[in-house]
């Protein structure tokens, strides 16, 4: 277990950050299916010595809401993204059903975004608006709207349970290491970056808020604090705004190579879409 840990800038949260420890003996089991919530750090996550998911930070009475899908209410906008799939829209007259029928067949593609494709960075809600506007002839979706996170969860929900895979050779490298870069810059009034809370002081409490090591194997994820679903991206922008930095663009160059960095320090953490967090 690690020892009592300090935040490196006092003035952020006026003092000291009390070690809770997680549950190392919590179970997450969903329908059957069990998820890897904790496993060996990846090779290239040198400061880490295992990963773990967000969800073992999370009170019971939060984690339980996960383990039922009837219960989860992230489940709501699932279903909602259903009748998405089916909607019939653009000049093409056709539905995201018109072309693959069942998203049932998108499992495992959660797993492997983002990835770089072309020399970009390519994000699910790339492929999405894609989709849209190539094949369906219908107006791209705000990038972190109610509608594209809908469906980027429940394109996600097919690969619930798989492990996170994401590659970071060949053209992939050089936007893993952008992301690398900005997750450990210190930027905002607060001069700190994303290492500070989620690598040096994770299993922390600082005021009410169990400091996890933000994956993001879980997203889009179900907030109890604004009572909807939230993207990777949107989480993203809400970090920065609490150090008081400048946040980059939601579906920029920047957060999409931070993605990609952040999503390959959880190689072989489960996917959890759509997660429930506080």
């Amino acid at each position: 277990m690690k020892a009592i840990k300090v935040l490196v800038s006092t003035a952020c949260f006026m003092g000291m950050a009390v070690s809770t420890h997680a549950d190392e003996t919590a179970a997450l089991s969903i329908e059957g299916q069990d998820f890897t919530i904790q496993a060996a750090a990846p090779a290239h996550a040198e400061n880490l010595d295992e990963v773990t998911s967000g969800w073992i930070y999370r009170a019971r009475e939060t984690q339980a809401l996960q383990l039922d899908d009837f219960d989860n209410p992230g489940f709501v906008f699932v279903d909602q993204a259903i009748d998405s799939w089916n909607e019939v829209d653009g000049t093409e007259d056709k539905s995201c059903a018109s072309c693959h029928e069942n998203v049932e067949d998108f499992a495992g593609l959660r797993t492997t975004l983002p990835r770089v494709e072309d020399g970009k960075v390519v994000t699910m809600e790339d492929l999405v608006n894609s989709c849209r506007t190539e094949q369906m002839g219908a107006e791209p979706w705000k990038y972190s709207g109610a509608q594209m996170i809908g469906m980027t969860a429940l394109i996600g929900l097919q690969s619930r349970g798989l492990p996170m895979n994401v590659a970071i050779d060949g053209e992939a490298a050089e936007f893993w290491e952008q992301g690398k870069e900005l997750y450990y810059t210190r930027v905002g009034q607060l001069d700190m970056s994303c290492s500070n809370c989620h690598e040096d002081n994770y299993d922390t409490m600082i005021r009410a808020d169990h400091l996890s090591q933000g994956q993001t194997n879980g997203f889009p994820t179900y907030r109890l604090k604004n009572a909807k679903l939230n993207s990777t991206h949107g989480r993203f922008k809400g970090c920065m705004k609490n150090i008081r930095a400048q946040p980059y663009k939601v579906g920029g160059d920047e957060f999409k190579s931070l993605e990609l960095y952040i999503a390959s320090r959880g190689q072989g953490l489960s996917v959890e879409t759509p997660s429930v967090r506080n």
